[in-house]
Formats: C-alpha cells, structure tokens, sequence
C-alpha cells in the first residue's frame, strides 16, 4: 500500500547554508537561520503530518517564491499593456521561473536533514526527488513524501 503525504511550509523559500567554522575550538557547527528554519519544518511535519515511513521514498518539493513589491504594484494597476504587468503576469503564470538562490539542491538538503528521525530514520531513504521553482504571491514550499 503505497502512503502519500503532504504539507506546506509558509513564508520565504531558504536552503542549507554552509557550516560556520568556529577558529576559537577549531569545531564546525550549523548557522543559527538553517537550525530555525529545519526547526520549523519539524515542528509544521509533528503537528500537521505525523507519518513515520519505513522503507524508500520519493520527495517533491515545490518551491514558490514570493514576487516583488513591484511586480505587485504592477498588477494591482492592471495596465495590461505595460511591460510591468506583462513581466509579472509571466512570473505568476509560470513562463518566467526564479533563477535566484536559494539553489534547489540546499532547499531539498534543509527539507531532508530536517525530517531526520521523524518521517523517517534516515533522508537516505529518499531515492528519487521532484523539486521545481516557481513564482506566486505567497511564498511557501510546498513538499509531498511518498512511500514507493
């Protein structure tokens, strides 16, 4: 019986930043806005999810990053005619996607550690990953884990 679970992550699009490196103990630690935001994730999977997953699964993870004040301005005047509006209209129907970080691959790294222990044992049974970049106007990410 295949499971399939859902849930939305609200606010800006982040990724896995690098490990800071601390020259006084010479250790490498995790910076404080991936430990917020992977606390986060687990906090929204605890609550709203709940689903353990035992053997490989498949993630997708959509990511929606929120549009300019400009771009909002744009199509609030709904002046169809002016480049403005067009260069928004294109974000949010998906004919011009984001190329700007965070990068997919952190974005999926900061989803899969986080989920660590919780919807499953290790993100090494994650065997096949789905992830896209969009635009919208509520920035969020919006992730499905499936048992395959």
């Amino acid at each position: 019986m295949s499971m399939k679970v859902s849930f939305t992550i609200d606010g800006e699009v982040k990724g896995k930043e690098r490990p800071r490196f601390n020259t006084n103990t010479g250790r490498a630690y995790t910076a404080e806005q991936t430990m917020m935001y992977e606390n986060w994730v687990k906090l929204l999977y605890r609550t709203t999810v709940k689903q353990y997953f035992q053997g490989n699964v498949k993630m997708i993870v959509d990511c929606y990053y929120g549009i300019t004040k400009k771009d909002k301005s744009a199509l609030e005047k709904c002046n169809v005619k002016t480049k403005e509006y067009k260069e928004a209209r294109a974000k949010l129907d998906g004919l011009n996607r984001p190329t700007k970080k965070p990068d997919l691959d952190n974005i999926i790294k900061v989803i899969a550690d986080s989920l660590n222990g919780i919807a499953y044992k290790d993100d090494a049974q994650v065997v096949e990953v789905v992830s896209r970049k969009f635009y919208s106007e509520t920035p969020r990410v919006e992730v499905t884990i499936e048992s395959i």
